[in-house]
């Protein structure tokens, strides 16, 4: 049987992506974890979001923040309103000389279309923190 795209031993289908910008991995990770930076990349919280709490957006994606290392990362269970499934996601800052890194990494998707339509969601997002980080910067 030929192995899909994403597909991994462990962890079902995953997909990753990533954004190096010219800013301190300060400034990105306070950006992040700022209301608007939030809002973004996770939705508008009904409740702020806290380590080893569960979240719901107003759009309905629901999960459970399971680690949160401050001006590193955070990695919280994350389930779109209509998936039959629980996924993970995991939002990681690296900074490396003057640049810094955001990836954005999801696993335990169910299948390629999963896959495509995280995909699809995930460019739109990296693109907007992209957008937003550039003011930021100015």
């Amino acid at each position: 049987m030929k192995k899909q795209v994403g597909q991994t031993k462990d962890v079902g289908i995953q997909f990753g992506i990533r954004k190096t910008v010219s800013i301190s991995a300060e400034l990105v990770w306070n950006f992040l974890f700022s209301d608007k930076g939030v809002e973004i990349w996770l939705g508008k919280l009904k409740h702020e979001l806290e380590f080893k709490k569960e979240f719901e957006t107003k759009k309905g994606i629901t999960g459970f923040v399971r680690v949160f290392k401050p001006k590193s990362h955070i990695r919280l269970n994350w389930k779109l309103k209509d998936w039959p499934n629980m996924s993970t996601v995991q939002l990681r800052v690296i900074e490396k000389q003057e640049k810094t890194t955001i990836a954005i990494h999801q696993e335990k998707l169910l299948n390629a279309e999963q896959r495509s339509k995280m995909k699809e969601y995930w460019v739109k997002i990296i693109k907007k923190i992209d957008t937003e980080l550039k003011k930021v910067k100015c």
